[in-house]
């Protein structure tokens, strides 16, 4: 949203604006504007009759939206899609729309205004404004919890296939992903290694749900076990995926969460906890944003490559190596210490 040609001022009142942007964008996303477009230009007027709104009112969201490159307005004032609003078709791979609607929910979204609350009590605000933990209001609310893992789903898609690549799997016979969710990684890792079984472990009410495996053509090299990884986690696997788990939870939890998986591993196995690697100083990050998502909103948070060496250590693990990938996310591979 910002220019470098802008005064400070007027940059900061940009970012200080963008939630509204948010809201038009996730609104948008939820009235399936996109999926109107795919088959080309519409004129306003029968984008507002297909979508129930009031014509003037979306004029004036898609044309906010579409200063931002996302749509376009021609001169015939028909609406059209570009390329940051093709993702927000639902039927295109790697479509981002159930992501968007997870992130702008009202618990996130309730819980981002209450960021003074956590300031000052170090608290997240979802659990004081639900009045218990995330995962538990999930477990009881099937709405909810829909929106989330499929929003979850969306929102890792577009990562899975070059994280699952970033790794050599091939002394592998045996991966075991650990709340997998409806195992979009899992499946990516099984295609790019044919001989390689696995085993999709979540939560009951996760697992409930339909998976990719089937239609990844997988289902047959992968079982889903279902169980709390707080608990125990099926044994023996040559390498455990611990992707985008360990930031939901606090240092004490993701310790617990290690030490079931060290019980689990043999004594040639590995842990790759999959996640956000903070890099140091001033440096431009997209996790440092996740970050206050995590703040607002749950127990964990993003970690320094330190954090990981002492989450590991403490587990009795030690971590062997960090490993980029071309995603915002890297492989943290851990041995038995």
């Amino acid at each position: 949203m910002n220019s470098p040609q802008l005064p400070p001022q007027a940059i900061l009142a940009q970012l200080g604006m963008g939630y509204l942007v948010t809201a038009s964008l996730t609104t948008v996303a939820k009235l399936r504007i996109a999926d109107m477009l795919s088959d080309g230009p519409k004129p306003l007027e029968e984008l507002a009759l297909r979508s129930e709104t009031h014509p003037r009112s979306l004029h004036r969201a898609l044309r906010a939206l579409a200063s931002l490159g996302i749509f376009s307005e021609d001169e015939q004032g028909r609406f059209g899609l570009t390329p940051l609003a093709e993702p927000l078709r639902t039927d295109v791979p790697g479509s981002m729309r159930d992501a968007l609607l997870m992130l702008a929910h009202p618990a996130f979204w309730d819980a981002a205004g209450e960021m003074l609350y956590t300031l000052r009590t170090g608290k997240n605000a979802l659990e004081h404004n639900l009045g218990e933990m995330f995962f538990d209001y999930l477990a009881k609310n099937r709405e909810a919890a829909e929106i989330f893992d499929n929003g979850v789903t969306g929102f890792t898609a577009m990562e899975n296939a070059p994280i699952a690549s970033a790794y050599d799997f091939s002394g592998c016979q045996r991966v075991v992903d650990v709340g997998g969710g409806h195992g979009g990684f899992i499946a990516e890792v099984l295609k790019r290694n044919p001989s390689l079984k696995g085993t999709l472990f979540d939560l009951e009410y996760v697992l409930k749900g339909p998976t990719v495996l089937q239609a990844e053509g997988v289902a047959d090299r992968c079982d889903t076990v279902v169980g709390d990884f707080f608990k125990s986690i099926p044994a023996g696997a040559d390498a455990y995926l611990v992707k985008r788990v360990l930031h939901d939870w606090d240092d004490e939890e993701c310790v617990s969460i290690m030490k079931s998986v060290r019980r689990a591993l043999p004594a040639h196995g590995r842990v790759l906890a999959i996640d956000v690697v903070i890099s140091p100083g001033n440096e431009p990050s997209p996790g440092k944003i996740v970050d206050l998502l995590m703040l607002s909103s749950s127990r964990g948070r993003e970690r320094t490559e330190r954090d990981f060496q002492e989450m590991f250590a403490a587990a009795g693990l030690k971590v062997s190596r960090v490993i980029p990938t071309p995603s915002p996310l890297c492989i943290v591979e851990g041995v038995i210490a």
